[in-house]
């Protein structure tokens, strides 16, 4: 598993922050921490690309990824 750190520009209160998380446990994802104060997502996944998809489809696209070493 790798880590990455998603930016989520459009995350701007505490109802984007539960929907986000909500979205991340309905496709399996159980390790992730979603900060509205920073607009980012940290997860571990073997791939972003279903995370970004799933996130893209309740309208909160992912502008930047960042893999975590």
């Amino acid at each position: 598993m790798k880590e990455y750190v998603l930016t989520v520009p459009d995350m701007s209160c505490k109802h984007c922050e539960m929907k986000i998380s909500e979205a991340l446990k309905h496709v399996g994802l159980k390790d992730f921490t979603v900060d509205l104060n920073s607009k980012t997502i940290r997860l571990k996944t073997e791939g972003v690309e279903r995370v970004k998809k799933v996130l893209a489809e309740i309208e909160y696209p992912v502008s930047t990824v960042e893999e975590v070493c």
